[in-house]
């Protein structure tokens, strides 16, 4: 066989194996003669280039190029639905549906995934572009990026032009796999999918196991088709991925049965009596699912209904969402601003009418960075929903309704707001590369006085920007050196308030004291927090002239074999702390009488009850207060710091009002531990080890 029909025939297998695979579930051969066939087929396509195709099963695996995701114009209605929070509300517009169109309607309804929405064009049967949702009239395109997911086809089983809505998902258990992993964890698997899908490289994104559903299409030429079941049906046929778990509503039972048996289709079938009980089915079983849905879909089923219902501006008028949960508040973006932090890095703010939550008055809220942004398809005007993550920090969840002002997904400015040095990009980041910018400078005075770093009481923002502003402090080595009675002549710090000044001198005194560990946190290194610092100091390095000494021999390896203390890490350490500013106030602190050498403590060893536990703390406690003195107790017994809760976990200690954390605590076996019954612990009592079969593989 010469190797042209060779790589046509493994092409065909290869995809025949995928589909079967990932799309039916079913392994037709094994993992090695997969692999085995695979490899051939790349090795040929490597030595005769020609003989790739876009449909090959080889581009799978993605490129190395980089990608800027140009945008491209929908050919068909990408729009959001309108909702509803209860059954009486779905049975409601259902009957309204039908009160309007005069007809005996079918409905189906079909799950709500909580993932990426994207639109796959075919040509002929090729997929030609995949195009994120955008403002529902132009989005990005991705199609590298999507091609790597093996549950899309790249060619169709009939050679049609067709447009596919679907659902890009990641399910929980690779969610939690691979999260675990991250040094920066996302906060659920739609997150990830989306930042997935948006990576530079496609060869990036085939690394994660991405999966679709589709659930809507459109042909280009015209198709005999009367209804949504038959339109399910033949996308199933076409080689695509349908969700297997819908339900079908007709007037009577029998006839749903019927129609979906024609239709070649499973589901569960009912009369619209049975909506209710079919909705708190799905509300139940929604934790036991293998992926995140966020809600339902009940949507009219005839086309001929669809096209007489229509559209309004932001969605159709035949179809509702059901959210299992309504969001805590609504409200619409004003305007993004970016704030620039100590460390130059650039932060959108989103500026929103201002709303109640939970109690507190919400007006602005952190958009994070542009990807956060991208993943939201976030505009000004937009109407969002959002929460308070934590029932503490401020989140846009979702767009609810983009804008009618025709403002697309907004995108970082090119240049500091404050300095108007050009932006650089850093990782998922922008930056001012100016250490000298303004607001960067004042940003690491703030963070140097604060509470948690030197405590310096008095010097708080306010003081810190009238200290530079006046052209006093420009340092944090100017602090010690500056006379603050000459504050004395500014407004708010004569007479009465020459006390204050008295205050910040004695404050700034006493941070003369403060133990090393604090000092080396409020130098501000990338990567030095406090933990970062506990590792270091407790591994031997626990002075400064150890760690400059590590510094100067650039000895990246005696940082990264502390446990805890990877590669990337000890470079970020070791390039600060050889950073000619860092340097410069390192030896200004030393001179300036600030502590350089950790104090060990003194009195009886600890006995070592946690070693090897990980623990979280969540909530308020009476005699801990703050929690992070309990967290210093259980790192003194041994017990390692962890930030949220996981399999891995030993335990969760838990004061009032602990929120969504223990939940998760119990949804995974981990202990959870009263304050009482810590407070026993740290007598006599020892943390029981989890049995051997209760321990979790290392997936990753």
């Amino acid at each position: 066989m010469d190797y042209v029909s060779r790589a046509r025939e493994l092409s065909k297998l290869l995809t025949e194996y995928q589909r079967a695979y990932y799309v039916t579930g079913r392994a037709l051969v094994s993992d090695l003669e997969y692999d085995r066939l695979f490899d051939e087929l790349l090795l040929l396509e490597k030595e005769h280039p020609e003989l790739r195709t876009p449909d090959s099963p080889t581009q799978r695996v993605g490129s190395d190029l980089s990608s800027d995701f140009p945008e491209v114009s929908h050919t068909i209605p990408v729009l959001s639905l309108d909702k509803a929070y209860s059954d009486s509300e779905i049975l409601s517009w259902i009957n309204k549906t039908m009160k309007n169109t005069g007809e005996n309607l079918s409905f189906v309804l079909e799950e709500k995934l909580d993932g990426f929405s994207i639109v796959l064009y075919y040509e002929k049967g090729v997929l030609a572009r995949a195009v994120t949702r955008g403002n529902g009239f132009v989005g990005n395109d991705v199609t590298a990026n999507v091609k790597t997911i093996h549950s899309v086809p790249l060619r169709l089983s009939q050679p049609v032009d067709i447009a596919v809505r679907g659902e890009v998902f990641l399910k929980k258990a690779e969610f939690e796999r691979i999260n675990s992993k991250l040094s920066e964890p996302y906060a659920n698997p739609r997150n990830l999918a989306a930042g997935t899908i948006r990576r530079n490289k496609s060869s990036e994104t085939a690394q994660v196991p991405l999966s679709i559903y589709v659930y809507e299409g459109f042909w280009t030429d015209s198709v005999d088709f009367t209804d949504h079941i038959q339109i399910l049906s033949a996308l199933k046929a076409l080689g695509f991925a349908v969700d297997p778990n819908l339900s079908f509503f007709c007037k009577t039972k029998e006839e749903a049965l019927q129609r979906l048996k024609e239709a070649s289709l499973e589901g569960k079938c009912g009369s619209f009596d049975d909506i209710p009980s079919a909705i708190a089915e799905y509300t139940a079983s929604r934790a036991d699912l293998p992926y995140e849905i966020d809600g339902l879909v009940v949507k009219v089923n005839e086309l001929s209904t669809r096209e007489e219902l229509g559209y309004t501006g932001h969605h159709p008028r035949w179809a509702i969402a059901y959210k299992f949960e309504a969001p805590q508040a609504q409200t619409q973006v004003l305007d993004i601003d970016v704030q620039v932090g100590r460390t130059g890095r650039i932060t959108p703010m989103a500026r929103i009418k201002e709303t109640r939550l939970s109690g507190s008055t919400i007006r602005n809220i952190t958009l994070h960075n542009q990807d956060y942004v991208n993943e939201l398809e976030l505009a000004i005007g937009d109407t969002v929903a959002i929460s308070k993550r934590g029932d503490v920090i401020p989140a846009v969840e979702s767009v609810i309704e983009k804008n009618d002002l025709g403002n697309t997904t907004w995108q970082m400015p090119k240049s500091c707001p404050v300095c108007k040095t050009d932006l650089v990009v850093r990782g998922a980041h922008h930056f001012c590369p100016n250490h000298d910018c303004p607001a960067q400078v004042k940003g690491r005075l703030s963070f140097f006085c604060a509470k948690g770093q030197m405590d310096i009481e008095g010097l708080g923002p306010k003081t810190i920007e009238t200290l530079y502003e006046n052209g006093f402090v420009r340092s944090i080595s100017e602090l010690y050196s500056f006379d603050f009675n000459r504050l004395k002549a500014l407004d708010g710090f004569g007479g009465a308030e020459g006390k204050k000044i008295e205050s910040m001198k004695m404050a700034l005194e006493k941070s003369r004291r403060i133990p090393f560990r604090s000092v080396l946190v409020s130098l501000g290194i990338p990567e030095f927090g406090k933990k970062a610092v506990d590792l270091v100091c407790d591994a031997g390095f626990d002075s400064m002239d150890k760690l400059l000494a590590v510094a100067d021999g650039h000895d990246v390896s005696a940082l990264s074999a502390i446990k805890g203390i990877g590669d990337v890490t000890a470079n970020l350490i070791i390039d600060g702390l050889n950073s000619e500013d860092i340097r410069i106030i390192i030896n200004d602190l030393k001179e300036s009488g600030l502590q350089m050498q950790d104090e060990k403590e003194d009195g009886p060893a600890v006995e070592q009850i946690f070693k090897g536990q990980s623990w979280c703390v969540t909530g308020s406690f009476e005699n801990f207060n703050p929690r992070s003195k309990a967290m210093d107790e259980i790192k003194r017994r041994g017990g390692v710091e962890v930030s949220g809760v996981s399999r891995k976990t030993t335990c969760l200690l838990a004061g009032s009002g602990a929120g969504s954390k223990i939940e998760k605590a119990r949804e995974f076996g981990v202990r959870i531990v009263s304050e009482e019954e810590f407070i026993r612990m740290l007598g006599t009592a020892q943390v029981e080890e989890k049995n051997e079969s209760e321990a979790q593989p290392d997936l990753f």
